[in-house]
C-alpha cells in the first residue's frame, strides 16, 4: 500500500485553492458535491413535496438500485416499513433481473421504486422493463438526478409510471456519488411519508463540514491498511455506502467492508487489527445503543485495538439524532473520510481508477 501524503487539513483548504489547481489535483467535482449537500437537500424536500407524489397505498414496495443506489434502499427500508406500515424491502436491480420472479409474484401487486443517479446503467431501464412486461399491475416511481437519462425519459407514456426528477445540480459529475446519495435518499424518505426536519439536517452538515473535517483529516490520513465500517438500522445502509465511498476512491488501495455490530462477531472481527480503521455510527436508540456499547467493550476485553472512529453521540463526531436522521449525516462524514485518504494517497477523487476499471456509468451489457 502506497504511504499516505501530507494531511489535508481542512475542506477550506481545498476549496480555497484556485479551480485550475482543483481540477489539476482531480479534485474539484467530488469536493463541489460534497460541499453543495446541505443547500440541494433544501432544494429536493421542496421540489419533492411540491411533486405531490407519494408511496402511499397497498402492496409490498421493493427499493431498487444498483451499488449505492441499492444502498439507498437499504438505509430506507426499516424508516419506510414503519411509515407506511406495510412490506418494504430493498433489492439490488441485479438480483430482480436474474431471480425477479421471486420478489414480485404471488399478493397484491406492488409499488417498485428505483433509485438512480444518471438512469443509464444496464440494470435501470432493464428491471423496468421486464417488470412492465411481466406484472404490469405493478406501479413504478423512478427517482432520478438525470432528466436526459433513459430512465427519465423512456416510460413518459406509460400511466403506471411516474418519474420524479431531481435538481440538476444533484447529477454528480465525479465517478462517486455524493450529493446524487444523499438528495436520492431525502427524496426516498420523503415520498414514503417519513419526513425530516431537513433545515435541521442541512445545518447539522454544514457544521461537520466545517468543524469536524480537520479531525477527519487526520483519521483519514493516518496508518491503517484496510477499514470497516459499522452501523444498525438506517445506519447498516450507511456503512455499507461509507466502506464503497472509500473503496471507490482509493481505487480499492484500501480494503473496506461493511457489517452491523452484532453481525462483527460472527467471522469478520478477524480482520481487525491495530492497521485497521474502525468507524462506528453509533445510534441513540435503544436497544441499538447497548448492543453497540457491549461490542466496543468487547474488542476491549479482547485486545482488538484498532484505529477507532465514533460518530454520533458522544462521539469524535458528535451529533444526538434520532437513528434515521443520523444516517444521513453518517454517509457525509463517510464521504469525507474518502475524499480525504484519496488526496493523501496521491490519487484523484474525481477519477480514481487509473485503469478505467471503475467509470461514472456502468458500461453496457447484455441484458438476458
Amino acid at each position: 500500500m502506497a504511504h499516505p501524503h501530507r494531511a489535508v487539513r481542512t475542506l477550506s483548504e481545498l476549496r480555497d485553492a484556485p479551480e485550475g489547481r482543483q481540477r489539476e489535483s482531480g479534485y474539484l467535482h467530488t469536493l463541489r458535491e460534497i460541499l453543495q449537500q446541505p443547500a440541494t437537500w433544501l432544494e429536493t424536500a421542496e421540489l419533492v413535496g411540491r411533486s405531490g407524489v407519494s408511496l402511499a397505498g397497498e402492496g409490498p414496495v421493493l427499493l431498487t438500485g444498483s451499488g449505492s443506489s441499492h444502498f439507498i434502499g437499504e438505509s430506507l427500508e426499516p424508516i419506510l416499513a414503519r411509515s407506511l406500515g406495510r412490506p418494504v424491502r430493498a433489492v439490488p436491480a441485479g438480483s430482480l433481473l436474474t431471480d425477479g420472479a421471486s420478489y414480485v409474484f404471488g399478493g397484491l401487486p406492488g409499488t417498485l421504486v428505483s433509485f438512480a443517479r444518471s438512469g443509464d446503467s444496464p440494470e435501470s431501464c432493464g428491471v423496468v422493463d421486464w417488470l412492465l412486461g411481466v406484472a404490469p399491475a405493478w406501479r413504478h416511481v423512478l427517482v432520478t438526478c438525470n432528466r436526459e437519462g433513459a430512465l427519465a425519459t423512456r416510460y413518459r407514456d406509460r400511466k403506471t409510471v411516474t418519474v420524479v426528477l431531481l435538481p440538476d445540480r444533484t447529477n454528480d459529475r465525479s465517478l462517486v456519488m455524493t450529493s446524487s446519495f444523499t438528495n436520492l435518499w431525502l427524496a426516498g424518505r420523503i415520498l414514503g411519508g417519513a419526513l425530516p426536519d431537513v433545515s435541521s439536517l442541512a445545518r447539522r452538515a454544514g457544521s461537520i463540514l466545517e468543524n469536524d473535517a480537520a479531525s477527519l483529516s487526520e483519521a483519514a490520513s493516518g496508518a491503517f491498511e484496510n477499514a470497516v465500517y459499522l452501523g444498525s438500522g438506517a445506519g447498516y445502509g450507511a456503512a455499507r455506502e461509507a466502506a464503497l465511498k472509500m473503496l471507490e476512491m482509493t481505487d480499492g488501495d484500501v480494503p473496506t467492508f461493511a457489517e452491523s455490530f452484532l453481525g462483527l462477531r460472527h467471522g469478520p472481527m478477524c480482520a481487525l487489527r491495530e492497521t485497521s480503521l474502525l468507524v462506528c455510527f453509533l445510534s441513540a436508540s435503544e436497544p441499538h445503543h447497548s448492543y453497540q456499547r457491549d461490542l466496543l467493550h468487547e474488542l476491549s476485553d479482547k485486545d482488538v485495538r484498532p484505529r477507532t472512529l465514533l460518530v454520533g453521540p458522544g462521539g469524535d463526531v458528535d451529533f444526538d439524532l434520532g437513528d434515521d436522521d443520523a444516517a444521513l449525516l453518517d454517509v457525509v462524514v463517510g464521504q469525507i473520510l474518502g475524499l480525504f485518504r484519496s488526496l493523501a494517497l496521491g490519487l484523484r477523487p474525481d477519477a480514481p481508477s487509473a485503469k478505467g476499471v471503475i467509470s461514472r456509468v456502468v458500461r453496457p451489457f447484455e441484458i438476458h
